[in-house]
């Protein structure tokens, strides 16, 4: 403590249950804000997950299947997540197998661009299903 007040500087306790316990002089207010630097860095670095969604019918026409397509490529080659899903209209809840059938088309032909992350899932009128882009090396 006198050695502390002597520098101007504040004593402070690192490791209270070692025996015997771990003090360190240091300028506390400096610390802080090196520390709230450090936390404010990290988060800049961490990555935030984009979510883009592409709707379809059960009964979409190839040239609006490819069109779709392309733009799910784009978001995947971006690093986005993509969630695909066929919204059933009224009575078009018929053709459920339809839907699946063009859910997992497109998860096949993005398979060189993701991984599905889950697989086709009724929910209510949606069928949906998460594709994750493939990490880069």
């Amino acid at each position: 403590m006198a050695k502390a007040n002597e520098l101007e500087l504040d004593l402070v306790e690192i490791s209270p249950k070692a025996n015997p316990p771990v003090c360190k002089i240091i300028d506390y207010k400096k610390f802080l804000y090196e520390q709230k630097k450090r936390e404010k860095a990290m988060k800049a670095k961490a990555t935030k997950v984009i979510v883009k969604e592409i709707r379809f019918g059960p009964q979409t026409d190839d040239h609006d299947y490819a069109f779709k397509k392309r733009h799910a490529e784009k978001f995947l080659k971006d690093g986005a997540k993509l969630k695909a899903y066929v919204f059933f209209k009224g009575r078009s809840i018929v053709y459920k197998d339809q839907g699946e059938i063009l859910l997992l088309r497109l998860a096949q032909e993005l398979e060189e661009l993701g991984k599905v992350e889950q697989m086709p899932k009724l929910e209510g009128k949606r069928m949906t299903m998460f594709i994750a882009p493939k990490t880069k090396k």
